[in-house]
């Protein structure tokens, strides 16, 4: 089981939310976020209610000023949803597709690809079914740009998911305990 608590302010400050679960909107809780504190497990924040928008991984630890944390990734300065990540036992595989709807030049993963355009000579990955695990993918290669966080599933169109002229580079297992 998963805790992170969000707060108002910088530096955990201000009116706080506890959370053990996911959340798809935090502003009934909250005006904003500026910090949070991730006491066990792993989320993945959202820059707009719903599980819409940017996306950023936080795994236990703390988070003192969210525009801060800009430098190291993160697209945003405020966090409106959440979702937890739960720990997975066993194998991963993920079926990654060139095209929508599966189509394509089509290859298996069962561990992180830093790139697939050197591994797989594929110029984009549109579409992908996650058979097994929790994987993040990243827009840029070597596990850089915006993320997306995928978990067991199909995945036909990533236009279809708000991602509209996103293409995904590299990918990577989501082992830590969460």
């Amino acid at each position: 089981m998963g805790k992170i608590v969000f707060y108002e302010e910088k530096n955990f400050q201000g009116r706080s939310y506890e959370c053990m679960s996911d959340c798809s909107d935090m502003s009934s809780y909250l005006s904003r976020c500026q910090s949070c504190r991730v006491e066990s497990g792993c989320f993945m924040t959202y820059e707009r209610p719903n599980y819409m928008g940017n996306q950023f991984f936080m795994r236990k630890g703390e988070y003192q000023d969210m525009q801060r944390m800009m430098s190291m990734g993160m697209m945003f300065d405020n966090i409106r949803s959440c979702r937890m990540i739960p720990f997975h036992r066993g194998q991963f595989r993920m079926r990654i597709h060139e095209k929508e709807n599966f189509g394509g030049q089509m290859n298996e993963l069962m561990d992180d690809c830093d790139n697939i355009m050197e591994r797989y000579r594929m110029n984009e990955c549109q579409s992908c079914n996650v058979m097994d695990g929790h994987w993040l993918m990243y827009e840029q290669p070597q596990f850089r740009g915006k993320m997306m966080y995928m978990r067991p599933g199909e995945y036909r169109n990533f236009m279809d998911m708000g991602m509209s002229g996103q293409r995904f580079m590299s990918m990577r297992r989501i082992t830590d305990m969460c």
